[in-house]
Order: structure tokens, then C-alpha cells, then sequence
């Protein structure tokens, strides 16, 4: 089999359709020019035999190998190659008969691979089978050999070579498919493993248990079936007696009835015979209880100890109430007693008052009497020292007051001097100014009149504008922008809280015209309040999904709003006037106040605020449940037998009493209710916000027309206001303005210096008299010592007795005011004491009368249990026997066995009392074992021993097959090894035969490195002439590429192929090597055909068939030569 013609279109550089025909079927050349397209032609048959590394066709996806990669508008790549198939003994399988195999492939851009097998469709496995047949393996192509094959073959390892060597003899494939079988028994040994480990602590571990269970379970069944047969025994045993008794107790209290019925008649004259009967009744009672085995004793002592708990009770409720008279007498006295203290109180405070007033008088009295008695002490003292009191009440000597008066008489002329200097000055520099002035006065009495009568009507305008009050326009203005601002805030933050709770957002379309939206209340959620948030979680869980609903007044309000409301979601309609409320009576609430007190537990509707006409809706979704502080308190409440009410916690766990229990952990996030109130106050403040806003605008609208008449008067009063500035300036600025301050300021100086000489005189004249009354005193100074300090003596004696009769008055009503305040003090103290009396006395009777009130609702339960216990007493034998018979349908059917000898119902070969005994020890033990035994035991230990069976069948498979493998590998790897070796020695041979043929005189072959057998590696041993080179660099690189060449074409030689395709193999080769190269082709491959691309000469011209390649107009061509 070999190639013929091939047909290349769209594929590569060869655009249009290219016909290369006649190919020899032993050597083919292809030669031209670099880039003209031969090796494109190689590359075009790998392409079609269907090569799935196109690295090897270099390109890295198929649309490289279209022209262009499609962009010259050519879309798809063709290649066809017509194969000879006269040769049979070549012949693919299953083409024996026919001479000629055309095949084609056909890739197009963004479509599929097509492949043609004589013009009938095929797929890639096929084509590749076909051509594996043959020896052509394109995935694994040894009949390809491209440029680069040389140096790689120059650059491997003794290792490498040798795997070139199995592959070439078939063993390397089994190589692969043994470490695979390593692996997968790898794979399949951890399997055991795992299989083993399952066995030991799964399966086996749980058949034991499994094991132990089933006896159990078989006990358990043994247990039962006895049961059965000991409960019919003692229920029959049951019956017979009951039904005895029946009929007995029907008699009896017939006689009973009869015999009160006597004993009421004569039961004033015969109370003797009264106490016989009862005696007699008792006895019979006794009798009879006796025979029901004790069913009407327990009745008895059930109804005995229920009067004997109502009786403790009413004896506890009387207690109770004498303790609440005792307790309201006591406060009665005790009020009556504080009131008399208060009246006695009351004058006491007023006498205190009066007290006080008087001693605060007598003490600033005193107070001054002792600032008079020591101001006559120091004058005394100061008369002694021979001093006297100055002006200023000091002290001082004479001579010093009189050297004061001579320096106050210097001062002050000093002064008058000064003055009279300044003054004199003043006066004539004031006359020269004024001369000035009045040469300048005309001009700026002109500006002076312009100034003022821009003034005038700056003043007009202002008047006139205050009274347009447009003022008030601007600060509205201003008002506006910041309640714009405000409730545009409000307004993002009520749309970001309720973002958050997006089922709170409720709306409608009116369903009618005209319609009444008052007439839809809203979502209950927003029509309830909490005070107390603490409570907001809990009521949120009472409520449920209800608090989502919608009120409205009546069902048709509902049903139209449902119809023609355009609601975005489904809702529940409240309707007021239908709905149907259950709320919880007073006496449970009451009674759940007193089990876990009076703050701790809450109905759910008293902790919501609504309005009046909601009060349906609320109560239908929290009338019938209560709100407990804490968990043990709810418990508490909602099992009470008094109460039995649904109960929730503050933090939402949910007790009920038909048996659900609801709570863990919560969410993190704020309630829905917690959160309505920030939502709520939200709301309120953005509707107060609009409301100002929209009265703002609407005053705004009323202010509008004196906007343009306040704007042309506050131009003009600007304009006069700036021209006042003006004319201000002008005038301040002028010479007259500052002549006139200068004036001013002259005028002021001299009247401080006119009243500066009348000050300096007036001192001048005081310090004059002064000294001459000192002067006189200082010539009688003795007789006036004398005089003075008997005049001070005698103050000082008055002083002190005065300060003395006042520190005795002041000690009198001091004392007078202690005993008055300790009383006082005292009248306090037992106004507290009887005020925390009456407290304690309040709180005393509260207790009191909280649990008489809880008595008196145990003594009413405990008459109801009564009167029930007495019914039932009297009713119980007669139900006994029919709720037997409803119970135990078997009895009907074998009454007539019960009590008979020789049944499974002798009653005196099987005692019913042992029978009864053993029945419960019986029941208490398989209550036990049923919390243990597992009854499904027997067919979980069936499964469990199919299982178990199962994974010890497929362990022993997979172990067998495991010693199969390895068996089998051991067996293979003898064979490879012999197959190896015999592959070894027919490619040295070759290796060496075409190495002489390519470089004559010398020698090669492959050889095992020292100290290492074949298995391990074989290296290349070359020799030029005899002499053999240790390693491959004492060669030149054309004698390597030589070697190189021999070994590749000797592995071609022991397994040849019909096609060899070789890539300028020649491109490091001189011509003489080249040459060589043809003729070893001729030589020695006489049975293959070989498709050779080269540049040299010595190549091609041992071909028989040269095809050459040419570059034309952007695509490649193809003649032949030969």
C-alpha cells in the first residue's frame, strides 16, 4: 500500500485546488525554495491520517490550517490521497478488495471534521483504525521522521534508547499497561483496605449489636404474647366482678335510697336508728368494695380527700378573712392616731416659726449691742494712748491730723494752679477757632442740609417697607428651603425603614369612584402601639402571621377591595363586623397573677394601644394569650390546671397547653413591632413637617403681591442709603467738621478746669477749718484727754451691761426654741413610724385579700371536684361494665368461658390476683425494654448479613483476580524481556549494516553501559577504522547526525511500514554523506515508499520521482520532474 496521488485545496499555503500525481511507490523527493510549501505537503498527509498533535503539522488549532485562517474568503481545508492497494499482503483490513482507497478529510472554520473513505462518510476511529492496520500509527508516528528528530536522538539518555527499542518491538505498550495494572491494584488494595476496615468496625461491630437486639426483641415478644394471655385472665376476672357488683349496687342503693328516705321522715325521734343505718351502709360499702377489688375505696378516698382539701381550704379562706378584719381595724386605729399627730404637728411647725422669728431678732440685736461694745472697747483704748477719732472714725494722733490737713491744704493749691494754666489756654485758643470757623461755615452748612435731607427720606423708605412686612416674606422664604430639607431627610429615612420591612407597605387602588378610604383601617400592624418595647418581640410572636392582616369595617369593604383593589400580593381580610373574638376570663388572669405575681405575667391585648373601634380585631389576635416575664413563669402559668392558656415569653418561646412548645434562638435584628415605633415617629414628624411646609406656602402665595413693590423700595432705599454714607463721609472729612469737634473738645477742657478750682477750693477751705480746730485742741489736749476717757469709760460700761442682758435673753429663747424642735422632731419621727405602719398594714391586707381571692377560687374548683367525685362515685359501676365491653371486644364472645374449669378463664386454677400482680411486673418490665428494644432488629440483621456476605464475595474476587494479574505479569515480563533482547540484537545488526553504508570503514552498534545488563540502558559505541570512541563528542557533528540517522532508520527497518515520511533529515549532512543517504535508501528499504523532503542535490538525485515547489502569487505550486 502506498501513496498515489494526492489532492490538496484550501489547506495551508495552497489556496487552490493542487493535483500532485504519480508518485513512485519506493523514493518520492520534494525540494524548492524555503516558504514555497514543500513541507506543507507532509504535513497535508499527516492532516489526513488523521494526526491529533498539530504541533507535529505546526499549527495550534485546525482554522491554522486553512488558508489564511479563512480571511481570503477560502473557508475550508481539503486534502485527498488515492493509496494503491494492488499489494493484498499490505492491505488495511476489511479493503482486501479493493485496488485503490481514496480517503478525505475536510476541515471548515467553525464546523466540524469530515472524513470520506471512498467517497462514503466516516468517522476519525475508523480512519485511524484503517490506517493502525498498516503499520501507520499517526499518534505514535515512527514512519515520521521531522526536522529536529536527529538531535533528539543524539541528546537521550541509555534509558531513553531503550525505550525507542520497546517501542519499536511492541513491548513498551505493554509497559504502560503494566504500571496501569499496578496502579489499579494499587487502587484496588486500598479498596481492600477500606472494605476491611468497614467489616471490622461497621459491620461486624453492628451485627453484634444487631444480634443482642434481636434477643432482646425476641424476650420482648415472649413477654407480650404472656401479657396477653395474663390480661384477658384478669380483665374477665375484672368483668365478672364488676358485673356483680353492678347488679348488687343497683339493689343496694335501692335499699340505701329506701332506708333515707325512713330515716328523713322519722329522723328527729330515731337518730339512734339513723346511726345503725349509716353504720350498716358503711359496712355494706366496705363489703362492696372489697368485692370490686378496691375500685369504690379508691373513689371513696379520692372524694374524702377532695373535702378534705375543700374543708382546709374554707377553714384557710375564713383565716384569711379574720386576718383582713383584724389587719383594717388595726389600720383604722392607726390612721385615726396619725391624724391626731398631724393636727398636733401642724401647731407645733407654727410655734417653732414663731419661736425662731423672735430668737433670729434677739440675735441681731445682740449682734449690734456686741458691735457697740467693742467699738467702745477700742475707743477706750485709743482715749488711753492718747490718740482721737479722725473724720474716718481711725484713730490717729493730733499732730498727724494736723500734718494731714497741711497736705491737703498744698495738694489742692497745686491743683488750682494746674487748672487755672489749662484754663486760661482753652479760653484763648477756643476765641482764635471760632474766628475760624465762621469763614467756613457756609459751605458746610449746604452739605450739612443735603445730608439731612437724605436722611429724611432714607427714613421715609424705611418706613415704608417695615410696613409692607416683607421682612416676613424672607424669613418664610428661608422657613421653606429648611422644611424642604427636612422632609426631604424624613422622607429618605422613613423609605429606608421601611425598605427594611417591606411587608409593612400597604396599597390599594379605590375600588369604586367616590370611594371612602376610612372605610380600610389598614394593616394591623400599623394600627397597634407599644409603650413598653420590652414587650415588642413576644407580642410579635403572639400575633404571627396575623399581624400582617387587613382591617376593614365590613365583608363587602373586604370583598371589594379583594376584586377591584389591584392588590401586588395576597392579604387576610379582618372584616370588624363579622369577626369573632375569644377572650380570657378574669378569673384565669387573676389566678395566673397570684401563681407567679402581679407584674410578671400580662394579657397580650392590655400591653397594645389601639383605637376604639378596633377593639374586635384586636381582641380576635390577642385576647387568648398571656405574656410572661421569664421562661419558668410561663411554664408555670400555661400547665396550671386552673389556667391552661397559650403563654409567650418576652423573648418568643411560645408554651401551649395542647402540647406545643416553640423558641430557641431568635433573630439578632430588631423586632417588626420595636422597629414600627422609630417608624411611627418617623411618619408622625414627616406629616407635621408637610403640614408646616404646606402652611408656608400657602402664606407665600398671600405675600406674592408685595414682592415687586418691596423691590423697587428696597432699591431706593439702598440707593439713599449708600448716598447718606456718601454725604456722612463728606462731611466728617471736612475741615469745618474737624474745626467744630476741635471746638467741642476745647469747650469740654474748660469746664473740667472751672470745676476743678471750685473742687481745689472747697478742699482748700475744709482743710483751713479743720486745722484750727485741731490747733485749738492741741492747746487744751490734756483736759480733753480727761474728758474723753470718761466719756469713753462710761459707753463702755453701758456696752457691756447692755450685751449682757441680751446674751441672757438669747440663751432663754434659744433654750425655749431646742425644747420646741425636739418636740417637733419627736412628732415627725411617730408621723413616719405610723405612715410606714400603714404601708406595711396596706400591704398586709393586699397580700390578704389577693389570696383570699385565690382561696375563694380554689374552694369554688374544689365544690366542683365535689360534686364530679360524687356523680362519678355514684355512676362508676355502671360505666365500668359497659367501657369494658366497648374496650375489650373479645369479652362478648367468650363471656360465657369466663369462671369455667378447665378454660384458659378458671379462675381457681389461675389466681386473677396473682394474675393481676404478675400483669404489672410484667407491663413495668416491657415499658422498660421498650425504651431499648429496637424491633426492627430481625430485618436490619438480615440486611446487615446480606451486606456483609456481599463485601466478603467481592473481597475473595478481587484477590483472586489481583494473584491473576500478578501471575500474568510475571509470565509477560519473561516474554518481554526474551522479545526484547531478540529486537535488541536485529536493530545492531541493522544499526551497524547501515552506519557502514552512510560512513564506510567505520562501525556501530548499541551496548549496555558498564556494569549494567540490557534491561537498564543502552548507550552508542561507535569505531572509525578499529579503533572504538568512547563517547559520541569525539565525532564530528555530521558523523553524530550520522549515527543518529542509522539507529532511526534500523528501528524503520524492524518493523517497516508502507510510508515513510522524512523531513529534510539531510540539513546538517555534507553532499558526500548526502549521497550516501540516497543510496542506503535504495538499498536497503526496498518494500516501503518514502516521501523525503531535501535541499540537496546528493538527496534528490538518487529519487526516482522529484517534485518541486514553487511560491506564486501569495500561493504554493507543484510540478514534477522526473
Amino acid at each position: 500500500m502506498h501513496i498515489k496521488s494526492i489532492i490538496i485545496e484550501g489547506f495551508k499555503s495552497y489556496a487552490q485546488r493542487t493535483e500532485i500525481n504519480g508518485f513512485d511507490p519506493l523514493f518520492n523527493a520534494i525540494t524548492g525554495l524555503n516558504g514555497s510549501g514543500k513541507s506543507n505537503i507532509l504535513d497535508s498527509i499527516c492532516f489526513l491520517l488523521g494526526i491529533s498533535n498539530l504541533t507535529q503539522v505546526r499549527a495550534s488549532n485546525l482554522q491554522d490550517l486553512v488558508y489564511k485562517n479563512g480571511q481570503a474568503g477560502i473557508t475550508k481545508a481539503t486534502v485527498s490521497i488515492t493509496f494503491d492497494n494492488s499489494n493484498k499482503s499490505q492491505s488495511p483490513l476489511g479493503f482486501e478488495t479493493h485496488d485503490e482507497i481514496t480517503i478525505t478529510r475536510q476541515v471548515v472554520i467553525g464546523g466540524r471534521n469530515k472524513y470520506l473513505i471512498n467517497g462514503v462518510n466516516a468517522n476519525n476511529t475508523r480512519v485511524q483504525d484503517l490506517f493502525c492496520s498498516v503499520g501507520l500509527n499517526v499518534n505514535n508516528p515512527h514512519f515520521l521522521i521531522m526536522q529536529g528528530r536527529i538531535t533528539k536522538v543524539l541528546n537521550m539518555k541509555p534509558p531513553e534508547i531503550l525505550a525507542m527499542i520497546e517501542e519499536a518491538a511492541g513491548t513498551r505498550m505493554y509497559e504502560c499497561k503494566k504500571i496501569s495494572a499496578q496502579k489499579t491494584i494499587e487502587k484496588k488494595e486500598a479498596k481492600l483496605k477500606e472494605i476491611q476496615t468497614i467489616l471490622d468496625e461497621e459491620i461486624t461491630p453492628t451485627m453484634q449489636k444487631l444480634k443482642e437486639e434481636r434477643s432482646s426483641y425476641l424476650e420482648y415478644q415472649k413477654l407480650m404474647r404472656e401479657i396477653q394471655h395474663l390480661s384477658r385472665l384478669y380483665v374477665a376476672w375484672l368483668f365478672v366482678c364488676a358485673e356483680e357488683t353492678k347488679l348488687k349496687s343497683a339493689e343496694d342503693l335501692k335499699v340505701m335510697q329506701d332506708n333515707i328516705t325512713q330515716m328523713q321522715a322519722c329522723m328527729a325521734e330515731n337518730e339512734s336508728k339513723v346511726q345503725e343505718l349509716t353504720a350498716q351502709i358503711q359496712e355494706l360499702q366496705k363489703k362492696r368494695d372489697q368485692e370490686v377489688c378496691g375500685v369504690l375505696k379508691s373513689l371513696e378516698e379520692a372524694l374524702s380527700e377532695v373535702q378534705r382539701v375543700d374543708a382546709k381550704a374554707q377553714s384557710a379562706l375564713d383565716m384569711k378573712k379574720q386576718n383582713l378584719k383584724d389587719e383594717t381595724k388595726k389600720r383604722k386605729e392607726l390612721v385615726k392616731s396619725m391624724e391626731e399627730d398631724k393636727k398636733m404637728l401642724v401647731v407645733k411647725e407654727k410655734e417653732v416659726s414663731k419661736l425662731m422669728e423672735q430668737l433670729q431678732a434677739v440675735q441681731e440685736d445682740g449682734q449690734k449691742e456686741s458691735s457697740a461694745l467693742e467699738a467702745a472697747e477700742q475707743h477706750f483704748r485709743a482715749v488711753s494712748a492718747g490718740l482721737s477719732t479722725n473724720e474716718d472714725g481711725e484713730e490717729a494722733t493730733l499732730a498727724g491730723q494736723m500734718m494731714a490737713c497741711k497736705n491737703d491744704m498744698s495738694k489742692a493749691d497745686t491743683e488750682a494752679k494746674q487748672a487755672q494754666m489749662t484754663l486760661k489756654h482753652a479760653q484763648a485758643e477756643l476765641k482764635t477757632k471760632q474766628a475760624e470757623v465762621k469763614k467756613m461755615d457756609s459751605g458746610y452748612k449746604k452739605d450739612q442740609d443735603a445730608f439731612q435731607a437724605v436722611r429724611s427720606s432714607r427714613e421715609k423708605l424705611q418706613a415704608e417697607l417695615a410696613k409692607l412686612n416683607y421682612e416676613g416674606e424672607e424669613s418664610l422664604l428661608d422657613k421653606r428651603r429648611q422644611l424642604s430639607r427636612e422632609v426631604s431627610q424624613l422622607k429618605e429615612t422613613y423609605e429606608s425603614l421601611m425598605s427594611r420591612f417591606p411587608n409593612l407597605r400597604f396599597d390599594y387602588k379605590d375600588p369604586e369612584r367616590g370611594w371612602d378610604r376610612s372605610r380600610v383601617k389598614g394593616l394591623l400592624a400599623n394600627l397597634i402601639t407599644v409603650n413598653d418595647v420590652s414587650y415588642a418581640t413576644g407580642l410579635e410572636v403572639v400575633a404571627g402571621g396575623r399581624l400582617y392582616n387587613i382591617v376593614v369595617d365590613t365583608e363587602v369593604t373586604g370583598k371589594k377591595l379583594l376584586e377591584k383593589g389591584e392588590l401586588k400580593r395576597r392579604y387576610t381580610i379582618i372584616p370588624l363586623n363579622k369577626i369573632s373574638a375569644r377572650t380570657l376570663n378574669q378569673n384565669v388572669v387573676a389566678t395566673a397573677k397570684s401563681l407567679v405575681g402581679e407584674n410578671n405575667v400580662h394579657t397580650a391585648l392590655s400591653l397594645v394601644g389601639y383605637e376604639a373601634d378596633l377593639r374586635k380585631a384586636m381582641e380576635y389576635v390577642f385576647g387568648s394569650t398571656l405574656v410572661c416575664d421569664t421562661l419558668d413563669n410561663a411554664k408555670k402559668v400555661a400547665f396550671d390546671k386552673r389556667v391552661m392558656t397559650k403563654t409567650v415569653t418576652l423573648g418568643g418561646d411560645i408554651f401551649d397547653p395542647q402540647g406545643t412548645l416553640s423558641g430557641g434562638a431568635r433573630s439578632q435584628s430588631a423586632s417588626v413591632l420595636s422597629s414600627l415605633q422609630e417608624l411611627r415617629e418617623v411618619r408622625d414628624n414627616l406629616n407635621n413637617k408637610e403640614a408646616q411646609l404646606q402652611e408656608t406656602e400657602r402664606q407665600l402665595a398671600s405675600l406674592k403681591g408685595t414682592a415687586e413693590k418691596y423691590r423697587q423700595l428696597k432699591q431706593q432705599y439702598e440707593l439713599k442709603v449708600e448716598e447718606e454714607q456718601i454725604l456722612q463721609t463728606k462731611l466728617q472729612q471736612s475741615s469745618f467738621h474737624q474745626q467744630q469737634e476741635e471746638l467741642e473738645r476745647l469747650r469740654k477742657a474748660i469746664e473740667e478746669s472751672e470745676e476743678t478750682l471750685r473742687n481745689t477750693k472747697d478742699v482748700q477751705k475744709r482743710a483751713e477749718e479743720k486745722y484750727k480746730v485741731l490747733e485749738n485742741k492741741m492747746k487744751n489736749a490734756e483736759a480733753e484727754r480727761e474728758k474723753e476717757l470718761k466719756a469713753a469709760q462710761q459707753k463702755l460700761n453701758a456696752a457691756k451691761a447692755k450685751a449682757d442682758a441680751f446674751n441672757k435673753k438669747l440663751k432663754e429663747k434659744q433654750q425655749e426654741s431646742d425644747a420646741v424642735a425636739l418636740e417637733l422632731e419627736e412628732l415627725r419621727r411617730e408621723q413616719a413610724t405610723y405612715e410606714q405602719q400603714i404601708q406595711a398594714v396596706d400591704e398586709a391586707m393586699k397580700s390578704i385579700q389577693e389570696q383570699i381571692d385565690s382561696m375563694a377560687c380554689t374552694v369554688s374548683q374544689n365544690k366542683h371536684l365535689i360534686n364530679i367525685s360524687v356523680t362519678f362515685f355514684l355512676l362508676s359501676f355502671f360505666f365500668q361494665v359497659s367501657r369494658m365491653l366497648e374496650e375489650h371486644d373479645w369479652i362478648q364472645l367468650e363471656r360465657h368461658l369466663f369462671g369455667q374449669p378447665n378454660t384458659a378463664y378458671d379462675f381457681k386454677a389461675n389466681s386473677p390476683r396473682e394474675a393481676g400482680q404478675r400483669l404489672k411486673k410484667l407491663e413495668e418490665t416491657t415499658t422498660k425494654l421498650e425504651r431499648n428494644v429496637n424491633k426492627r432488629a430481625m430485618n436490619m440483621l438480615n440486611e446487615a448479613e446480606e451486606r456483609y456476605n456481599d463485601l466478603m464475595k467481592k473481597k475473595r474476587i478481587v484477590e483472586n483476580d489481583k494473584s491473576k494479574i500478578l501471575q500474568t505479569i510475571e509470565e509477560l515480563d519473561q516474554k518481554k524481556n526474551e522479545a526484547l533482547n531478540m529486537a535488541w540484537q536485529k536493530v545492531n545488526k541493522d544499526f551497524g549494516s547501515i552506519f557502514s553504508t552512510l560512513l564506510p570503514g567505520a562501525n556501530a552498534r548499541l551496548a549496555p553501559p558498564q556494569g549494567c545488563g540490557v534491561l537498564e540502558g543502552l548507550e552508542f559505541k561507535v569505531a572509525l577504522g578499529n579503533t572504538w570512541k568512547e563517547n559520541l563528542t569525539e565525532l564530528s557533528g555530521g558523523q553524530r547526525s550520522l549515527v543518529a540517522l542509522s539507529l532511526i532508520l534500523a528501528m524503520l527497518l524492524f518493523k517497516p511500514a508502507p510510508i515513510y515520511i522524512l523531513d529534510e533529515v539531510d540539513a546538517a549532512l555534507d553532499l558526500s554523506h548526502t549521497q550516501n543517504i540516497g543510496q542506503m535508501l535504495r538499498t536497503h528499504f526496498r518494500h516501503s515508499q518514502f516521501v523525503v523532503v531535501s535541499l540537496k542535490d546528493g538527496m534528490f538525485t538518487n529519487a526516482n520521482v522529484l517534485f518541486k515547489t514553487k511560491f506564486v502569487d501569495g500561493m504554493s505550486t507543484v510540478t514534477r520532474s522526473l
